[in-house]
């Protein structure tokens, strides 16, 4: 260890964190593994990582959530040293490194480590991880964590590893460091150890300012002007009531400038705190001045970064987080009410110098209703870069991961398709040439396709304009991006934006020089760039990273349907100049919940030709069948998604496609299209019958069965069909006797006659629509049976419904022995007084069956 490290070690700053670094020390020593549990505040930050550099050689990277954090947690620790930061201790961010040979500790943002990871598995010259705030649940950090802890278990057992967590997630987390290296031992060993750090917060007074009622806080634009306004006067009011400088918390870079320009005129220094500021403009941030600051921020200072000098905060009481709709491909930040654990992290800011307060901008009522803690990216988040670093770390199976939370399997598989399209992963999840290409970008691989492939057709300057602009989280005024492209070449403080620009070119210009464009990424970047003009150009390059969300405006409507088949629209309060233009390339969408479209949020101008360009895999030829108006309607529809973008007609559709059509009307309306005759339906009615009643071969001739299997009765017939009157052409009769079993259609009258010959030698019709089948004849003309036909070979007996003279019911038997004995002479004493001219005899198992009454009628 470096002598600046040990005399810190010797003589540290009075910080809760010391008490612990003994047992921290011990678990290094012995296990190789611990993880930190302690408060904001209590320097887990400044002191663990020199204490972990006397335990281990080699270097010592500790990761941060953002690069505003990295980059202060190490200017704080060499500032205890004594030392300008690359000596000792040095960081690592996106677009910006200060180490040495010398660095020991070494601070980087998450995102860099897991970069790393993937290029050097082994951590060659690494003696130890530190990956602080775990608590937050950010997706790299999860996935980061799950490579160390197989890094460690198959590549180096040495690599030592410690997580630092805020919150009871330390539990969960030490359980998962500890891994299966004392399998055997009892569960308090198997889990890595916890060091548990008391806080050291003083108390902070909670000071409830709720919106006056009649105003409200968001509406379907996001947070509304008034509560902006509300923010800014609580403001005002903590300068006015509180000491020290003030800590305003809200979710995003729009809202940190809506608020910085209504606190104009106050009697402080304000401040913007965010990740796209210049490095030099965070550090004037973070720094103390002469005046009294306010240091408007978002959520990067909740809890992995110390600002000097705060006795107040202010909370909005928002956060913006990613969601994402898999089944429509919308995916976006959302402003969202701050969790209870969230918020208290926050209040902490105002504690750590002394007592101190927090204005909240709800009420006491409404900290109930908030969520305990915010949910894991992991459940929420688009996973399409995640799966792509599990593809090119080369796992097949997410489970393998010693993850916190598993992901969502149908986010899982959402993303695996986005990466099929890209050409980034084969079928069976493995990252081809391409996909490591893209991976090597640090942007979601979407854009990283718009960059690469955008290249050669709108220029490489231009192409990552547009994806570093997209890279953020840009809030386009009347969702004109091309717009937004303006105004940030023409900001002078957009120097996150510039500095992104200038590392994307890098990317595509050593990807042309080493030519490694392998599956067409090179191909297209060492074409000449198109002359396309701004509007065109920025609508290309979303439309090659979002080719899902192409848009076309609806034939006589305002709306648009993009090629993924959701709807989508403008804000119809504030279109801006994208109103009315034929196609959009949308960069951002969000479906909120009781509506029907989605609301596009940012787009730019998009042509036809440019469309098809971006989206090829897109384009199809459909032949379609349907049945419309009473018609079969045969088109050969071009697409592009969902989008239509011709059509011409089919003079012969195949038959397969109209009995499909055919079979749709029929779900749809009913059987009923087609014209039944009585001897059509009575033969479908005997089929019906003997299906139930024997079963194979004979037919199903349900309305679901001969609606589902068209072709087999139908036949022929069906390619003659064009329309309603067509259907009603067709004889049905004919086309169900072509269901008949053979040989066993021979025996339909049979198993199933028309008619049944009754005593009197009358013919009467049985009716095979019930149940059971039905004879329906006056009593007179059964005398002399004693038992009822059998149908279907002797299994089903008719069910005689006896009538009267006057044909009217008066009894319902299929067991003639037990109503000639008990029903008969009720029924006989009821009905002879009514009908005394016909025969009621006392025996009618005798008794010959007539038609006739007992006298012949008189001539005329």
């Amino acid at each position: 260890m470096s002598d600046p490290l040990r005399s810190l070690l010797a003589a540290p700053p009075d910080l809760p964190v010391t008490a612990g670094l003994a047992a921290l020390d011990e678990a290094l020593r012995t296990r190789g593994v611990a993880v930190v549990h302690a408060p904001p505040g209590t320097g887990k930050t400044t002191l663990v990582p020199p204490a972990v550099a006397a335990v281990v050689a080699g270097r010592v990277v500790v990761t941060q959530p953002s690069r505003i954090a990295a980059r202060a947690a190490a200017r704080r620790l060499a500032h205890l040293l004594g030392e300008p930061v690359g000596e000792t201790v040095g960081y690592s961010v996106r677009g910006d490194r200060k180490t040495s040979r010398r660095t020991r500790i070494e601070v980087v943002t998450t995102g860099l480590l897991l970069r790393r990871v993937q290029h050097d598995p082994e951590l060659a010259g690494v003696g130890a991880v530190v990956l602080d705030e775990v608590h937050e649940r950010h997706l790299d950090a999860d996935l980061t964590l799950a490579l160390l802890i197989d890094i460690r278990a198959n590549l180096r057992e040495d690599l030592s590893l410690v997580a630092m967590s805020a919150t009871i997630e330390a539990e969960r987390t030490a359980a998962l460091l500890g891994g299966d290296d004392v399998a055997d031992g009892p569960d308090d060993l198997r889990a890595a150890p916890v060091i548990n750090v008391p806080g050291a917060l003083h108390p902070v007074q909670a000071v409830w300012c709720p919106l006056p009622a009649g105003s409200r806080r968001t509406d379907d634009r996001g947070i509304t002007p008034a509560f902006h306004d509300h923010v800014a006067a609580t403001v005002r009011r903590a300068l006015a009531e509180h000491e020290g400088d003030v800590l305003v918390f809200v979710p995003g870079v729009g809202e940190v400038d809506a608020t910085m320009r209504r606190l104009a005129g106050v009697d402080a220094s304000v401040h913007a705190l965010h990740g796209r500021l210049s490095g030099a403009e965070q550090d004037r941030a973070l720094s103390e001045g002469p005046r009294r600051r306010v240091i408007v921020s978002t959520a990067v200072a909740e809890s992995s970064l110390t600002v000097p000098g705060v006795r107040v905060v202010v909370d909005a009481g928002f956060s913006r987080e990613p969601r994402t709709d898999h089944r429509r491909g919308l995916s976006s930040l959302v402003t969202v009410a701050v969790s209870r654990a969230a918020a208290e992290q926050r209040a902490g800011r105002a504690g750590r110098l002394g007592p101190g307060a927090v204005l909240r901008c709800w009420s006491e009522a409404e900290q109930a209703h908030l969520a305990a803690h915010p949910e894991p990216e992991i459940a929420t988040a688009d996973l399409t870069a995640f799966t792509l670093e599990l593809a090119c770390w080369g796992s097949r199976d997410v489970r393998d991961l010693a993850l916190l939370d598993q992901p969502p399997v149908h986010a899982l598989s959402a993303a695996r398709q986005v990466l099929l399209d890209l050409g980034a992963i084969t079928e069976d999840g493995r990252a081809t040439p391409r996909g490591r290409v893209i991976a090597g970008v640090p942007v979601d691989p979407r854009l990283a396709r718009a960059l690469i492939d955008g290249a050669g057709l709108v220029g490489v300057r231009r192409a990552a304009e547009v994806v570093a602009m997209l890279s953020e989280d840009v809030r386009a005024p009347g969702g004109d991006l091309v717009a937004a492209l303006r105004s940030l070449r023409a900001d002078k403080r957009a120097g996150s934006w510039r500095s992104q620009v200038t590392r994307l070119e890098a990317i595509v210009k050593e990807q042309r020089v080493e030519k490694r464009g392998a599956d067409g990424v090179d191909g297209r970047a060492s074409r000449d760039a198109r002359a396309l003009t701004d509007d065109v150009a920025v609508g290309l390059v979303v439309a090659l990273a979002h080719p899902d969300r192409i848009a076309r405006k609806r034939s006589g409507g305002s709306s648009y349907l993009m090629t993924s088949g959701t709807g989508a629209a403008l804000d119809p309060r504030d279109p801006g100049p994208l109103a009315g233009l034929e196609w959009l390339a949308v960069g951002d969408a969000v479906r909120r919940s009781g509506e029907r479209e989605a609301r596009i949020r940012a787009a730019a101008p998009l042509t036809e030709d440019l469309a098809l360009e971006a989206a090829g895999s897109l384009w199809t030829e459909v032949d379609e069948v349907s049945w419309t108006g009473g018609r079969v309607l045969a088109r050969r529809r071009t697409l592009l998604g969902a989008i239509e973008l011709g059509s011409v007609s089919l003079s012969d559709p195949p038959t397969e496609a109209v009995a499909a059509a055919i079979r749709g009307a029929l779900e749809s309306d009913g059987i009923g299209l087609f014209v039944w005759s009585e001897a059509a339906t009575a033969l479908r009615a005997r089929l019906d019958f003997l299906h139930r009643a024997l079963g194979d071969p004979w037919p199903d001739v349900s309305d679901a069965a001969l609606t589902q299997d068209l072709q087999s009765w139908l036949g022929p017939q069906l390619a003659r069909v064009r329309s309603a009157q067509d259907l009603r052409r067709i004889d049905v009769g004919a086309a169900l006797r072509a269901l008949l079993p053979w040989p066993q259609a021979g025996r339909l009258d049979v198993l199933a006659p028309e008619r049944a010959e009754v005593p009197s030698g009358s013919s009467v019709r049985i009716d095979y629509s019930q149940e059971q089948p039905v004879l329906a004849v006056r009593l007179q003309e059964v005398f002399g049976w004693t038992s009822v036909p059998v149908l279907a070979d002797g299994r089903v007996p008719l069910l005689l419904h006896l009538l009267s003279p006057a044909r009217r019911p008066a009894a319902v038997t299929a067991d003639l022995e037990s109503f000639w004995d008990n029903g008969y002479p009720g029924v006989r004493a009821d009905l002879r007084g009514r009908y005394p001219k016909h025969p009621w005899p006392d025996d009618p198992r005798s008794a010959p069956a007539t038609r006739r009454t007992n006298t012949p009628r008189a001539r005329r």
